[in-house]
């Protein structure tokens, strides 16, 4: 969808690089009459237009789906097209939430559900510690999709029971080391590595991570 309605191939002045996604179908305005007509699984939103997706558009989502998946990607918060507090509580705590922007836990039926994050944060720092590491000379679409499985290989059974999709901020360093040893193998796959490789990958990256801790000198604060 874009501003004026669903994207589809009968509709007038669509844009060049909306054309391949139009489709076969009636015009139809408006998020919930789309989510009724078409009965999505997942919806994304990427607009910065904040609370697009509402009261009517989420439970028109639940009724569609057991586990209806909601991406508000758009940051900041304030331009979030929902809020992670909303969307459980009109989804009565069913829906699958991610965001762009960071949201507290919210609590519903008693049980206590933490958001996930989908933040670039999970993937970049990875493959930059790869790429700078093993001298990578080309990042390929290979590459994010093994990063991309990495850091769902990450998501523990915790996460999931807690609803959210990503694992915690707090593992970052270690989901960027999975990341920058599965891209690095690829890249060595693929010859497009500018070193010999190591015998032990694992090691070679994880002593080449950056740390951020600093010793004061000896008698100074």
């Amino acid at each position: 969808m874009d501003s004026k309605g669903l994207i589809v191939k009968d509709r007038d002045q669509l844009k060049p690089h909306t054309l391949a996604f139009a489709h076969e179908h009636d015009e139809v305005v408006g998020i919930a009459n789309a989510v009724k007509s078409l009965r999505p699984n997942v919806i994304i939103g990427a607009t910065g237009q904040r609370g697009i997706f509402d009261r009517e558009v989420i439970e028109a989502m639940s009724r569609a789906n057991e586990r209806p998946v909601v991406f508000s990607l758009s940051n900041p918060t304030s331009r979030s097209e929902a809020t992670a507090e909303d969307v459980y509580g009109w989804s009565e705590g069913r829906a699958v939430f991610a965001s762009g922007s960071p949201f507290d836990p919210v609590t519903v039926k008693g049980k206590t559900l933490v958001p996930g994050q989908s933040n670039n944060v999970y993937i970049f720092p990875g493959v930059g510690l790869g790429v700078t590491v093993c001298e990578i000379r080309q990042v390929t679409d290979d590459m994010f999709r093994v990063a991309a499985q990495s850091v769902a290989g990450m998501v523990t059974e915790k996460n999931l029971e807690q609803g959210s999709l990503f694992p915690e901020l707090e593992q970052i360093r270690e989901v960027s080391l999975e990341i920058g040893v599965a891209i690095s193998r690829l890249a060595f796959e693929q010859g497009l590595a500018g070193i010999d490789e190591p015998r032990d990958l694992r090691n070679y990256i994880a002593t080449r991570m950056y740390k951020p801790d600093y010793e004061s000198p000896a008698g100074h604060l």
